[in-house]
């Protein structure tokens, strides 16, 4: 994978452009592909976002968020935009294996691939031309990063500034993580130069949701969590039932495992919610705790040191039984003892 800045003397020269990234899309996903979406339709770019899945209802707000495809109800018309395009832009993930269905046709595509993404261990054999740094906030960071060191930065108008902050506060916890540094908060600035609202994009985000879903959280946190001091651990599962009975939609569980974390001594906090092909796992720490490396070693997963996802094809009450069984026999290595 050579250096992205490769391509910047490219920039100007027309080519049909695909834009896509993980599976459920999330803020940062999401905001950093409507980003660069928006920023290469200004070179005169065919740029066409395509999301492997559908996504979270509070993100269609977004600039240019009705113009993405959903690639499981637009299979042929995506597939086709993807063979004959010159250019793939990959972000968000560094594994094709993220973006589900998708994977064997990007694979099998003949497009230049581009890689912009902040998570561990990349999968760079699948790239031609890459920026990959995991000490960056967000992959809307890197984006902004990459309009500015192409030697455009007078082209981040307000939809560009819009999408770039709502992945940054998303992937910062509004700025509480560490990875909030001080390039994020002068990045924050230059957005604002834009006339951006801050204020109406965060409540975009985080005041956008039904009443089912604030009662689905109360009933999970008090039926559905343990805690174990012994590990400074909390567990939430959530059966498919619950899913069901609160009429919970893509993104309604975004945050919760975010949660325990709050609770005096707990630095782990894991989710596992059943869905209908797997139980999806997400994992959050505190300091010293790598979550990449427990996701990556039992539940099929991967991601930042603070941060991970997993999955798991057994049953929910099996895969809990192998959470609980692999935290005790690995808790001091994991320093949650």
């Amino acid at each position: 994978m050579q250096p992205i800045h490769h391509i910047f003397s490219q920039l100007a020269t027309v080519r049909k452009v695909v834009i896509t990234t993980h599976q459920k899309p999330d803020p940062d996903a999401m905001g950093s592909s409507l980003a660069l979406y928006h920023f290469l339709k200004q070179f005169g770019h065919e740029v066409t976002v395509i999301s492997p899945t559908n996504w979270a209802a509070f993100l269609d707000w977004m600039p240019g968020s009705d113009k993405v495809l959903n690639f499981e109800i637009t299979r042929e018309k995506s597939e086709a935009i993807i063979m004959a395009a010159d250019w793939i832009f990959c972000l968000d993930f560094n594994m094709l294996a993220r973006t589900k269905s998708l994977a064997p046709i990007i694979e099998k595509a003949t497009a230049t691939k581009i890689l912009i993404d902040h998570h561990q261990q990349p999968a760079i054999e699948s790239f031609h031309f890459g920026a990959s740094d995991t000490s960056k906030s967000s992959t809307c960071e890197m984006v902004f990063d990459f309009i500015v060191e192409s030697g455009h930065p007078e082209r981040i108008n307000l939809e560009i500034a819009e999408c770039l902050y709502a992945g940054l506060i998303g992937d910062t916890g509004s700025f509480r993580f560490p990875a909030a540094t001080a390039n994020v908060h002068r990045m924050v600035a230059e957005l604002k130069e834009t006339g951006l609202q801050h204020t109406k994009v965060h409540e975009n985000i985080y005041d956008n949701f039904m009443e089912n879903r604030l009662r689905f959280i109360g009933h999970v946190l008090t039926n559905r969590m343990e805690i174990s001091y012994e590990y400074n651990t909390a567990l939430i599962y959530v059966p498919k039932s619950d899913l069901l009975r609160y009429d919970i939609r893509t993104g309604d569980t975004e945050g919760l495992v975010n949660y325990p974390l709050s609770i005096q001594g707990i630095r782990m906090a894991a989710i596992v919610i059943d869905r209908d092909e797997e139980r999806k796992w997400s994992f959050r720490s505190k300091g010293n705790v790598d979550v990449n490396t427990f996701a990556r070693r039992f539940f099929e997963g991967g991601g930042h040191f603070n941060a991970a996802g997993g999955r798991s094809s057994a049953p929910l009450d099996e895969t809990v039984r192998t959470f609980k069984k692999v935290l005790k026999e690995n808790a001091s290595e994991f320093q949650l003892t």
